[in-house]
């Protein structure tokens, strides 16, 4: 009796170890990193340089773009027809037909077997929030004029200015912003981040390893994000 209260004990010193050995992870990466979002402005101008920055990607081609395949960070593979609406998702033994307009209509399988019911609601469900954040980091920047988007912009330290993109409805996180950050030719080389799921504002995340797609079209093969490597799998998009 005493050996199991003994074992319990270090248990709990240990858990009670590791989450303040988190916290203090925590705490120290928030006062390195948080940023607050700016305010910069809304006006003619930012719409201009999100003009400039579609223009640098190839937007009338990203437009013309039928299909686009990616596998996202090794752990979700998609087959996007953009023309219909619907996307293929595959994740372990499950694969969902999304119908990206009328989520209802979606088909689930699991292992070739459809799946019915709640199951497959909880399956949409979560193909839905694969499917939203797994092409905005595909796509994002051929998004900054989408309906209930505000743009606003933002000088930043090294004298250019940025392009401030925010979220006000749509997909599974409304609210979040990004800030663009831009070479001479609008072309996209990073981002920050202020989003609901991460409590530190002003993350940065890459947005330079641009591939020229058979459709035209610029498309990312990899973002670096902290100390991680986002691959994007072999992109296709025709």
């Amino acid at each position: 009796m005493k050996k199991a209260a003994s074992i319990l004990k270090k248990i709990t010193l240990f858990i009670l170890s590791l989450v303040v050995i988190l916290i203090t992870i925590f705490m120290c990466l928030y006062l390195i990193y948080n940023e607050d979002l700016p305010k910069g402005k809304q006006s003619e101008s930012a719409d201009q340089l999100a003009e400039k920055m579609l223009t640098a990607l190839n937007e009338d081609a990203y437009k013309n773009t039928r299909y686009i395949e990616w596998n996202f960070a090794g752990q979700h593979a998609y087959k996007w027809d953009k023309q219909n609406n619907q996307v293929e998702i595959k994740w372990y033994n499950f694969k969902v037909n999304l119908n990206t307009v009328y989520n209802d209509s979606s088909r689930v399988y699991e292992n070739g077997t459809e799946v019915n019911g709640t199951e497959a609601t909880e399956l949409i469900g979560k193909a839905v929030n694969f499917f939203n954040n797994d092409s905005f980091w595909l796509v994002a920047p051929y998004k900054v004029f989408d309906p209930g988007t505000e743009r606003r912009v933002v000088p930043l330290k090294d004298g250019t200015e940025g392009l401030l993109v925010s979220y006000t409805s749509g997909g599974s996180t409304p609210g979040d912003s990004y800030l663009w950050m831009l070479d001479e030719k609008g072309l996209p080389k990073a981002f920050k981040m202020w989003v609901n799921i991460i409590p530190i504002g002003g993350l940065k995340a890459s947005w330079d390893s641009w591939k020229k797609t058979e459709s035209g079209a610029f498309l990312p093969s990899s973002h670096q994000f902290m100390f991680l490597i986002i691959d994007m799998g072999e992109i296709k998009a025709n």
